[in-house]
């Protein structure tokens, strides 16, 4: 067995560094900017990769500051993605933020949804069938409580568990999905399970 090296240790030795200044968040911030200062409507487009984690999280807390729980009307901030989401895409996504994906996205996606509008596609190139193929990963809209999403491809395990609010189509889902769900819509399209 190796010894430990000075500075290691089996308790935290030192803080964890998130590479928050990294994040594509920042960057909606700055597009945003006109809708967070006087709720002008705005739009871009970004591309995003598996890299790219919580998107639109860090923006939703700058929603959620400045309008608290009403946040804006829907489709203020209106953001088109291309490519691969990583993990937790729009978790928390505040009211007014309307994402559209086109591509795929990882676990977690929409978790927590608090009002935010999202819909997910696969690549305008893609020669898949979109209702036979995974294009979201497990535990999508866990704890969501308000919102619309539309998923034009199948979603992985946990789809919903524990929605409270969120109105949301998909192609279809794996094993337990809405369990322990409390409210909100979903409409599933195909097999689950």
């Amino acid at each position: 067995k190796e010894p430990i090296g000075e500075g290691d240790g089996p308790y935290k030795q030192r803080e964890q560094d998130h590479e928050l200044p990294l994040s594509l968040d920042w960057l909606l911030i700055r597009e945003a900017k006109p809708a967070l200062e006087s709720g002008k409507p705005v739009k871009a487009s970004f591309e995003i990769k598996s890299i790219d984690r919580a998107t639109g999280t860090i923006l939703s807390h700058e929603i959620s500051k400045r309008y608290k729980g009403e946040g804006l009307p829907d489709g203020t901030i209106a953001f088109d993605f291309k490519g691969s989401a990583g993990q937790s895409f729009a978790a928390f996504g505040a009211k007014g933020l309307s994402f559209r994906v086109e591509g795929e996205a990882n676990d977690y996606f929409g978790k927590g949804l608090s009002g935010a509008h999202l819909a997910i596609y696969p690549h305008k190139e893609s020669k898949l069938v979109a209702a036979d193929n995974q294009i979201i990963g497990n535990v999508a809209f866990y704890g969501a409580t308000s919102g619309k999403a539309f998923i034009n491809g199948l979603a992985g395990e946990r789809f919903a568990v524990r929605n409270s609010g969120v109105t949301t189509v998909v192609e279809g889902v794996g094993d337990h999905g809405c369990e322990y769900m409390t409210g909100g819509t979903v409409v599933v399209l195909g097999e689950t399970g």
